[in-house]
């Protein structure tokens, strides 16, 4: 097992802060959140999880407000008083109802929200995210955000949501436990080493592997500050900041993570997004056109293969969450094993598709 940083867990990496204690996600928060029950009964076999709700913030320039936008965010943008019954009504009042089919995030938010709530939720929390005007992004991102007619807060809602007790990095240092694995650090898997191997299940940018020899995808990564303050920061785990004028996307406070401990100083990230170059951490694809003709030369090179697979976010370039990922994984897994045992191809991708 190689891995090119001094550390195991890639972006989930977790460990206590010199400082102040408290266990920081070092590559930004992550929650752990699925419907799916095979995913869940796997992953606790590794770690006591506990339960933990996310219920994130927004600073606006109208004020503070509930995500994903609720029945409370409604009443209180608004001033009003409204029943679910209304809000769903007044929300189809305001929204766009001209826009048929919504070709772009802008419109795809316009149709689903109207002008005022787009405009101070969505419009430069997005630029700021993606680095890409809204008109340019495709609708189907915005199809992941919820809007709710009640007053659930829960930023999810998925069935199952925790956070393992001893952080993410004890998971992985679990699941490698065994004397058949050899760990590598500091070490970047190359192409020209894959002979060595039997077998390679390679999770690096799909790019990176062929030395970027059919163009550069397109990424977001993401940079932090970090600051250590006396007393309680901001009195939750994640606000975000939605003024495109703010230059940071939102600010973490990681001892709101594990509420079930008590620490006396706290730690926060304040969380910047920018286009990831050669030398960055790769968070996520952008996908445009552009990436998507570029991946489809890369997948062919893949296709050739006879001892790799492409597992997880980065080898097979879409925006995955952590479930889905180790969903995909036990699915292709089993792919894979039958696939050895009959003697036929192995499979490339993990993808279901």
């Amino acid at each position: 097992m190689f891995d090119e940083r001094d550390h195991i867990g890639g972006n989930c990496h977790t460990t206590r802060d010199g400082d102040t204690s408290v266990m920081v996600h070092h590559y930004g928060p992550h929650i752990f959140h699925t419907d799916d029950q095979q995913v869940w009964e796997f992953i606790t076999q590794f770690a006591e999880f506990m339960p933990f709700t996310n219920r994130v913030k927004a600073v606006t320039p109208r004020g503070v407000f509930s995500l994903p936008i609720n029945l409370m965010t409604i009443n209180q943008f608004f001033g009003k008083n409204l029943r679910p019954n209304e809000a769903l009504a007044f929300i189809q009042s305001v929204a766009d109802q001209s826009i048929d089919e919504p070709e772009n995030f802008e419109e795809q938010a316009l149709k689903f929200v109207g002008h005022d709530l787009y405009e101070a939720f969505f419009k430069g929390y997005t630029l700021k995210q993606w680095g890409i005007d809204p008109k340019d992004l495709p609708a189907s991102i915005l199809k992941r955000l919820p809007i709710r007619f009640n007053y659930d807060d829960n930023y999810y809602n998925s069935t199952y949501q925790a956070i393992p007790r001893e952080g993410y990095t004890a998971i992985i240092q679990r699941l490698i436990d065994n004397h058949r694995i050899t760990l590598k650090l500091n070490h970047k898997f190359s192409y020209s080493e894959k002979d060595q191997f039997n077998h390679v299940f390679y999770t690096g940018p799909i790019d990176a592997l062929y030395g970027f020899s059919e163009g550069e995808l397109g990424y977001r990564t993401v940079y932090f500050e970090r600051e250590v303050h006396a007393d309680d920061y901001q009195g939750n785990a994640v606000i975000n900041y939605t003024d495109a004028e703010v230059p940071f996307t939102r600010i973490a406070e990681h001892k709101h993570f594990t509420p079930w401990e008590s620490h006396d100083k706290t730690v926060v990230f304040k969380e910047y997004s920018k286009f990831a170059e050669k030398d960055d951490i790769p968070y996520y694809p952008i996908s445009q056109a552009s990436d998507k003709a570029i991946l489809s030369r890369y997948q062919a090179l893949a296709r050739q293969e006879q001892n790799i697979s492409f597992v997880g976010r980065l080898a097979t370039y879409r925006y995955l969450d952590m479930d889905k990922v180790i969903g995909e994984a036990l699915r292709f897994s089993d792919r894979w094993i039958e696939a050895h045992k009959s003697g036929a191809p192995s499979p490339v991708f993990s993808s279901d598709d």
